[in-house]
């Protein structure tokens, strides 16, 4: 896990003896209405239900009808970010059920926050999932160059590209906002975090403990 305030590569295993223990009893179920003292006196704007998990700005794939839904923050400049994605997305694809809401949260420097950006603006010509599947799948850090050589290797239109971020720049940079503010509410510090229905997931897991915490989601959501 990238943390804010240190480079890439700080050693995640703390991070994830945390995110495991989040995975057992009940002290990491997240209730929107009963979630712990927050830092921002407009958390309660930035934290509801229909923003954090259905932002029709924000992108979602897997099942859209899906009973429990994943929100993850990332970096396209994340090693660990990377790392989980592919394991994340056969996840989703074996369940079948699950919504995964896809949040920009480009903290790593301009870069990261320029792929953000080009990645959203893609949408705007049905190239979301491309952009982001071309820029999530690299192994080495990005640039700028390489960013939009990716995408334009991902099939994405460039010049039109351009042209729907400058005309879509506000909504982008909402995006970007809303994104970073919810992930500061919630008091994540760094890159990859998760949501997974109600659960506070803050650091990297391995496909056989997504698949416990949608146990739990799933089994705390039919105890309600």
């Amino acid at each position: 896990m990238n943390e804010m305030n240190h480079k890439a590569g700080t050693n995640p295993a703390p991070t994830r003896r945390r995110a495991l223990g989040l995975l057992g009893a009940g002290a990491a179920a997240l209730g929107f209405a009963t979630r712990p003292a927050l830092a921002h006196e407009d958390d309660d704007k930035v934290l509801t239900e229909a923003l954090v998990l259905r932002d029709p700005d924000v992108p979602v794939i897997g099942n859209p009808d899906g009973d429990i839904t994943i929100v993850e923050w990332y970096d396209y400049n994340c090693p660990y970010c990377r790392k989980v994605a592919p394991e994340l997305r056969q996840v989703v694809e074996d369940d079948g059920k699950v919504r995964l809401v896809l949040k920009d949260w480009p903290i790593l420097g301009e870069v990261s926050k320029l792929a953000a950006r080009l990645t959203l603006a893609a949408k705007y010509q049905d190239k979301y999932l491309a952009a982001h599947e071309a820029l999530i799948g690299v192994a080495s850090r990005l640039t700028e160059p390489r960013v939009r050589e990716l995408l334009a290797g991902a099939g994405v239109d460039m010049e039109r590209l351009n042209k729907d971020l400058a005309a879509n720049a506000g909504t982008i940079d909402a995006v970007l906002a809303r994104n970073n503010d919810q992930a500061r509410a919630f008091e994540f510090r760094g890159t990859p975090s998760f949501i997974v229905g109600k659960f506070r997931v803050p650091g990297v897991l391995t496909m056989a403990e997504f698949e416990r915490v949608i146990a739990d989601a799933r089994k705390a959501k039919m105890s309600r």
